[in-house]
């Protein structure tokens, strides 16, 4: 029939027209073509993805992080393992998990060039990961890949991959050659170059940000202009040293309570952290004690008074009620300096200030005012105060051996008080009682500030630490000029918050002298936050807060000054 009749049904998805005849010639199976193409490819997963169940390819040996080179051998293509081939090729699924895998070479058989660099080319871009893994190539008895063949594989696996894995495809494994040819070594070195100009993209970003060399720059140029010159520190230091000589060998010889002082030196100078001009200075004199009973002084931890248990100290014409008045003993020591001080003209003692326990001594050296504080102690040779337990918390910065060496030397009371001197606590008026003071650790700790002994040495790595707190005590000092609301504010605040800063950041490569500005910023931030918060505690005594009796809203002022000079470049430096 020519066209009324009904139509055939269709024998095969092949068939060309439903109402044509079926030519016998087109009934007959398809044979496979020996070398598979793509759309031969395209057509045959569609008929096998929903029929057939694909079968797992053999597994490889793979290395981790070294890109193999793989060895083929003779170039011969079969119709099995064309088959072969198009089925690994036609189940996507599995090729995610394993996607390229090293063929299993023969003496006999091998995949050619162009089929090998095709599956590559199909290989999906999210499993480039694992494409990468190297393969362990079992010796055949074929002839190994030319530079040319492994050049192009090389090329057209490279576009695929990630820039992630580009500095691991760099490494090359070393494949098993097969039996009868190997690449020569100038071979070798062509391959590997086409694949080096990709590996240096990531690490050009590792660098030093400009803003932060400015500012370093900048910082250390101030540091620079606050340095003490040396004629003036040593026309200073010989002033200072004749004096103290004197007024401690007047104390010896001309008196009996306190013939047995001794000199400690402390303070900015003496711990190298002095600023701008040698125009300060602290020497204490201490007087030692022996069996004595120290009761604290109200809930702070900071104030004791003082028992004398030896009925044959010449101290003991100051103790009354079984306490040793602090007012007393400072009055007397005071009248004996001023004594000592009258060979001197060009000195003059200051006038008494309320709660300090230094005689303050005034001169001109070089058209530069140079006060010099004598201050008054005792030297207790005993175990620390209780309150004293919880603080210096040393151990992961100069460690737990540093410390129970410092705990072993003994402490002093300075007669300071704060408040009113009449109130009373237990029969005791706060202007007879002591402050502890532990500035003799605070200076040995300064000098040896670095968690490794070769910290600032000349063998060693130079930290920022004291930079950073000469800016710290500089960026104060400017701000109390400018504003003399800010006049409560001392050195010893920006002290404590270093202190703390350092024994929260150990190591010496948080204060790389090269991290200035970073550094610097970190303290500034501690300072802030502290402010902000209205305590700061002390470094020794933990109960203690050295801003309690500073008013709220002056600290928080403080703090948004300093936070505005920050965010400005430090404006106030210039």
């Amino acid at each position: 029939m020519t066209g009324r009749g009904r139509p055939r049904k269709a024998k095969s998805p092949d068939t060309k027209c439903a109402t044509g005849k079926t030519r016998p010639e087109e009934l007959k199976p398809v044979s496979l073509p020996k070398s598979p193409g793509k759309g031969f490819a395209e057509e045959k997963q569609k008929r096998t993805t929903k029929e057939q169940k694909p079968k797992a390819p053999k597994k490889a040996v793979h290395f981790e992080e070294k890109p193999c080179v793989q060895s083929t051998c003779k170039d011969k293509t079969t119709k099995p393992f064309t088959e072969k081939t198009n089925k690994q090729q036609s189940t996507p699924t599995e090729i995610t998990k394993a996607p390229v895998q090293g063929t299993k070479a023969c003496a006999n058989r091998a995949e050619t060039t162009e089929q090998s660099s095709e599956k590559i080319t199909k290989t999906p871009k999210d499993t480039t990961k694992d494409s990468l893994k190297p393969t362990k190539a079992k010796k055949c008895g074929g002839k190994a890949k030319s530079a040319e063949e492994n050049s192009e594989e090389v090329t057209k696996v490279q576009p695929d991959a990630p820039k992630e894995t580009t500095t691991a495809s760099i490494k090359t494994t070393k494949a098993k050659t097969c039996a009868r040819k190997a690449k020569s070594p100038g071979k070798i070195t062509e391959t590997t170059t086409e694949m080096l100009p990709e590996t240096p993209k990531d690490t050009t970003k590792v660098c030093v940000p400009q803003e932060r060399c400015e500012v370093n720059s900048f910082l250390n140029k101030t540091l620079e202009n606050l340095k003490i010159k040396r004629d003036k520190k040593s026309d200073a230091a010989k002033v200072i040293n004749t004096i103290v000589k004197t007024i401690s060998m007047h104390l010896k010889q001309n008196t009996q309570c306190f013939n047995k002082v001794e000199e400690l030196r402390t303070g900015s100078y003496y711990e190298h952290l002095k600023i701008s001009n040698p125009d300060e200075f602290d020497i204490m004199l201490a007087i030692p004690v022996e069996r004595v009973k120290v009761n604290p002084f109200g809930d702070v931890g900071a104030y004791y008074s003082v028992e004398l248990k030896r009925d044959k100290s010449p101290l003991h014409k100051f103790q009354e009620t079984n306490t040793l008045s602090a007012s007393k003993m400072l009055e007397e020591f005071r009248d004996e300096v001023k004594k000592c001080v009258k060979q001197f003209p060009e000195w003059k003692v200051t006038t008494k200030k309320k709660g300090c326990p230094a005689v303050t001594l005034i001169t001109t050296v070089q058209s530069i005012t140079i006060s010099l504080d004598v201050v008054l102690s005792i030297m207790v040779k005993s175990s620390w105060p209780p309150f004293t337990n919880e603080g210096i918390k040393i151990d992961g910065w100069l460690g737990a051996k540093v410390k129970q060496e410092y705990k072993r030397k003994p402490y002093y009371l300075v007669p300071k008080y704060e408040g009113r001197g009449n109130v009373e606590h237990d029969g005791v008026l706060a202007k007879d009682t002591w402050r502890v003071s532990f500035s003799h650790v605070e200076k040995a700790i300064l000098k040896n500030h670095g968690s490794e002994k070769t910290c600032c040495e000349k063998a060693g790595e130079r930290c920022c630490r004291k930079e950073c707190l000469k800016l710290l005590k500089h960026l104060l000092n400017l701000l109390k000029e400018k504003d003399s609301s800010f006049d409560k504010f001392c050195s010893y605040h920006a002290k404590t918050t270093f202190l703390h800063a350092c024994c929260s950041r150990t190591k010496d490569s948080d204060w790389r002298g090269s991290n200035l500005s970073h550094c610097f910023q970190l303290l500034l931030n501690d300072f802030i936050a502290h402010l902000e918060a209205g305590v700061l505690n002390n470094f020794f005594i933990p109960t203690q807060n050295l801003l309690s009796g500073h008013n709220q809203s002056k600290c928080k002022s403080l703090a948004h000054r300093i936070r505005e000079e920050c965010e400005n470049g430090f404006p106030i430096f210039k």
